[in-house]
C-alpha cells in the first residue's frame, strides 16, 4: 500500500474543547462516562476510551473537504489530556474497532470521488483504503462511521522527505 498517515484532530482543537466546554458549533460539550463495549473513539489519540474514562461529545468542523462536501461531525474526545496519535502506515485503532466504516476519497479540489467510496467493517478497511490512496486522483481520504457518519480520521499519503 502507498505510505499513508492517519491524521487526528489538532491538539489545539482538543485543548479548546476541554478548556471552554464548547464545541465548534457553539454547543456545550457533553460529558459521558465510557461503558464496556460502548465504542467511544477519541479523535485525538485515535484509540477507544476505556470503561470508566470520561469523554467529551461535541460537534467538530472538518478541515477537509471544503466546499459543497464540507460538513461538521460529532466526535468523542478524552476529557483528560491524551497524546496526539502518530499513526503512520497503520490503520488507526478506532477505525479497526468500528463495525462499519465508510471510506470517502476526495480529489485536490475537494470533490468526492464516488467510484472510490466503500463501506466495510473497520477490520477490512485495508483494501478499499489502498485502492483510494493508489488512485492518482485522490488527495485525501476521510474515514467515517458508516451508520451515524461521524469522522474517525483523515488519511493522507506520506510524501517522500516529509
Amino acid at each position: 500500500m502507498t505510505a499513508f498517515q492517519c491524521i487526528p484532530i489538532a491538539t489545539e482543537t482538543a485543548a479548546r474543547f476541554r478548556a471552554t466546554g464548547t464545541d465548534d458549533r457553539g454547543n456545550p460539550v457533553r460529558r459521558i462516562v465510557a461503558t464496556p463495549g460502548g465504542g467511544f473513539p477519541c479523535r485525538h489519540c485515535l484509540r477507544l476510551a476505556e470503561p470508566g474514562e470520561t469523554v467529551l461529545l461535541g460537534s467538530y468542523d472538518l478541515p477537509k473537504p471544503l466546499g459543497i462536501y464540507w460538513t461538521p461531525s460529532p466526535i468523542f474526545l478524552h476529557e483528560a489530556e491524551c497524546p496526539r496519535a502518530e499513526v503512520v502506515d497503520a490503520i488507526a485503532p478506532i477505525v479497526r474497532a468500528n463495525p462499519l466504516v465508510s471510506v470517502r476519497a476526495y480529489d485536490g479540489e475537494h470533490h468526492c470521488l464516488y467510484d472510490l467510496g466503500h463501506v466495510c467493517a473497520g477490520a477490512e478497511v485495508d483494501a478499499p483504503l489502498a485502492r483510494a490512496l493508489g488512485d492518482p486522483r485522490t488527495a485525501f481520504v476521510n474515514i467515517h462511521t458508516a451508520r451515524p457518519g461521524c469522522l474517525l480520521a483523515r488519511v493522507e499519503r506520506v510524501l517522500d522527505g516529509a
